[in-house]
Parts: structure tokens; C-alpha cells; sequence
């Protein structure tokens, strides 16, 4: 079976994710190429050695296997590029750095992104297309929805609830909830750079400072 991978998005994202979908595939003893999704390219182009061209391009491509990881830090861009590429019967593919660390009964469904230094501990609930950046880590008894991001050095501590689409800046902290009374962020909401979020944070809103208050725009 003739395989080939991509990246969907050569940004900086795509960009620093390409050396970890690298190094996914050593693990694996797996020679298939790696290239880039890029959509404002007409033609197909070099990018940090790899080739890049347009979703058009790609799927034009001459392989029996496709599989994409979507490196996009916009989740409502993700989860229609994760439509599309379900819809075209092209794989959602999940990558870790060598040095991830997952202990016991995580599951983690297609489509992650896990850089370098991201530890996930025990009895944790991850959805699609979940992006966790530099020195990450989920705490025990998290369940966490669909297309989530963390930025670099979040800490999610113990017995949290995070839903849909919620996006996480980097160095916030999340306070450890507990087995019945979980602390929840809202689907939606935007937890600020270096946030310590000590309390649920309701779908939709922005939250910023330590400890976290919803930002109201003067």
C-alpha cells in the first residue's frame, strides 16, 4: 500500500510540527513522504525540504492511502478542514514527539498534535483534532471535547471539563476540580495568556488575570 502524509497549513504551526510528524513516522519505520498543505500555492513548491502544494494538488495525488494532520490554530477552520477531509475519504492523522508522555486509560481520538514535553497523565478524555503545544500537560480525569487548543505551557490540572473549541493561552493555569464537581470551560471561551482559572468559565467569554475574570472591552 502506497501511503502518503500531510500537514495541512505551512505556517509557523505546520512549520514546527513538521519535525514531529518526522519523527511519528521513524517510530513507526514508516519511508512514506511527508508534504505540505499549503492553500494559496497554484503550483507545487518546497517548504523546509518537504513538498507543499494546494488540497486540490494533494488529493489529486496518485496514493491508496492519505492521511492529514491539520496544523490551523483557528479550531472553527480545523473542524471545517476535518469535515472536508472526511467527506474526501482522507485519514485524520494524530502525531506525539518522541518524549510525549501518556500514561494509563488515556484515549485520545484522530486528529492530535503533540509537541515536544506534552505529558497526559491517567483517566483522561481527549476529542478530535486537539492541539497541545510545548510543555503541556492534562492532569487525571479530564475529559476534553473537540478541536481544544493549548498553547505552550498550559497546566490542566485534575477533574476539569473542557468543551468544544475552547482555546487555552499560553502558561494559563486550570485549577484541579474534583471527581463530583468537576471545574468546566464553557464551549467556545478564550482562557488568556498566564490566566489562573480558579472557577468554571462560562461557553463564549474571554477570561484573563489571576485569578481569571471575564475581559470586558472598555
Amino acid at each position: 500500500m502506497t501511503k502518503l502524509y500531510a500537514i495541512y497549513g505551512a505556517a509557523g504551526c505546520g512549520r514546527s510540527l513538521m519535525p514531529v510528524a518526522r519523527q511519528q513516522l521513524a517510530r513507526e519505520a514508516d519511508t512514506s513522504e511527508i508534504v505540505f498543505i499549503d492553500d494559496s500555492l497554484e503550483k507545487i513548491s518546497d517548504i523546509n525540504g518537504h513538498r507543499a502544494m494546494n488540497y486540490a494538488t494533494f488529493k489529486a495525488q496518485n496514493f491508496t492511502q492519505k492521511m492529514v494532520l491539520i496544523a490551523i490554530a483557528n479550531s472553527q477552520i480545523r473542524e471545517k478542514l476535518a469535515l472536508q477531509l472526511i467527506q474526501d475519504h482522507i485519514g485524520l492523522w494524530s502525531i506525539q514527539a518522541d518524549n510525549v508522555v501518556i500514561m494509563d486509560h488515556v484515549d485520545i481520538a484522530s486528529g492530535a498534535a503533540l509537541s515536544p514535553f506534552v505529558s497526559i497523565t491517567s483517566n483522561v478524555k481527549i476529542g478530535k483534532c486537539f492541539h497541545a503545544n510545548l510543555y503541556s500537560y492534562v492532569e487525571h480525569d479530564c475529559v476534553i471535547g473537540d478541536f481544544v487548543t493549548f498553547a505552550p505551557g498550559v497546566k490542566c490540572n485534575g477533574n476539569v471539563h473542557i468543551e468544544d473549541h475552547v482555546y487555552i493561552g499560553a502558561g494559563a493555569v486550570i485549577k484541579q476540580g474534583t471527581l463530583d464537581q468537576p471545574l468546566v470551560i464553557g464551549q467556545g471561551a478564550v482562557i488568556g495568556m498566564g490566566a489562573v482559572v480558579t472557577k468554571n468559565v462560562p461557553a463564549g467569554v474571554t477570561v484573563v488575570g489571576n485569578p481569571a475574570r471575564i475581559f470586558k472591552k472598555s
